[in-house]
């Protein structure tokens, strides 16, 4: 007989940790959906301060790999994010009337 109630965890390959957790920066500055700005809002640290932090614990290589992600997704700054939804949607309108 099978066990009622019993719900499988999902494990995932990263978690997110607690937000009061210093390892939750670095894991937002990572995610790609978290903006700069939702960083600041929930941690109080800065697009630079971030920089900061990621430089002092990642390692070098990783933290040249992660400026140059952030550097080339346009998701990492809202104000980017929004311009570049807006070319997209203007580009598919107008597609649409071709």
């Amino acid at each position: 007989m099978k066990k009622k109630g019993h719900t499988p965890i999902t494990k995932v390959k990263n978690p997110e940790p607690d937000v009061n957790d210093p390892d939750w920066v670095i894991w937002a500055a990572w995610a790609d959906r978290i903006t700069f700005e939702e960083i600041e809002k929930k941690t109080g640290k800065t697009e630079s301060e971030v920089i900061r932090i990621m430089r002092r614990s990642v390692k070098p290589s990783s933290f040249r790999l992660w400026r140059k992600r952030v550097n080339q997704k346009s998701i990492k700054h809202r104000k980017k994010f929004e311009y570049s939804r807006k070319e997209i949607t203007s580009k598919l309108k107008k597609n649409d009337y071709l």
